[in-house]
Order: structure tokens, then sequence, then C-alpha cells
């Protein structure tokens, strides 16, 4: 079974998923990159030419057509708006949201505006955070609280968690 970790930009789904991937000998899936790769554009390049809304199709449709087991997926942030993917993600795998605070995510990341948000242009960081964090709850099979741990730690402790 595949483990799927959800949450904001910064909250370190890719670190986190790559120390958890060779902590249970898994494969490791970033969507974010397969839609980079498939589009050969960054995921800010795609905001700027079709559109926040664009983006979040693009992702629905690349995690709805992924074909892969005993995976770690680190998914965009967004996934959370496509009921779809989220449903689909729900069958094939364990979610597990990382859940950090909001100044703990400012203090994490500091190119947000480069950081291919998919956010409408007025939508603050803030706003985003608000909006998501229910979203996030709604699907996850576990949460976890990533604030005061490390990287490693939390990957140990979703590996408890999921098994």
């Amino acid at each position: 079974m595949n483990i799927t970790l959800i949450g904001m930009p910064g909250a370190g789904k890719s670190t986190v998923g790559v120390i958890l991937a060779k902590l249970l000998s898994y494969e490791f899936v970033d969507t974010d990159i397969l839609i980079q790769i498939k589009h050969s554009k960054t995921l800010q390049e795609i905001i700027n030419e079709s559109g926040y809304m664009e983006l979040r199709k693009i992702e629905e449709n690349v995690v709805c057509s992924l074909d892969i087991k005993d995976s770690v997926i680190s998914t965009g942030g967004s996934v959370v708006y496509s009921r779809k993917a989220m449903e689909y993600l729900n069958t094939i795998s364990h979610i597990v949201f990382l859940d950090v605070e909001y100044e703990t995510l400012l203090n994490r990341v500091d190119n947000f505006a480069e950081r291919g948000l998919a956010k409408a242009e007025n939508q603050t960081f803030s706003d985003l955070y608000k909006e998501r964090q229910p979203l996030y709850r709604k699907y996850a099979e576990f949460v976890l609280n990533c604030d005061s741990l490390s990287q490693d730690a939390a990957a140990k402790k979703i590996s408890e968690l999921v098994f």
C-alpha cells in the first residue's frame, strides 16, 4: 500500500517523503515533479501562462493517472481541491496530513511568490492556509503535527502510524 503526504508548501512533504521512502524501501513519487516533467515547465510557468485553475486540473489528471504500489507520494498542496483526486488517493494509499503551524511555514519558506502556488492572484498565503486546513483534515487518515519534529522523526512517526 502507498502512503500519500499532503499539506501546505513548506510542510516537508518532499523531504520527509524521500526519508520515509528510504526507511520503508519504497519508491518516492513527487506529483509536482511529474507535472513539471510532463509539461516541460515549472509550476509557476504553468500558472503564469494558463492560470492556477489549469494547474489544478493538470494536478488532478496526473494524480488520477498514478499506477503505483509500495510508494510514498508527495502531492502538491492544492491536490485537496480535487475531490476526484483525493478519493483516488484514498483507494491506493494511506493519506497523512503533515500539519505545520502558519508561523513555522513562514520561517521555512522564503519564496512563496515563485513557488507555483495554485491560488487566486489576490489571495494571501494566510488566506490559503485558512482555506486549506479543513480540507487537509477532511481527507487525512492520519494527522501528524510536524512543528517540533525533525524530518527523520516525522518519517519514523509516519511509518509507526501507518504500520
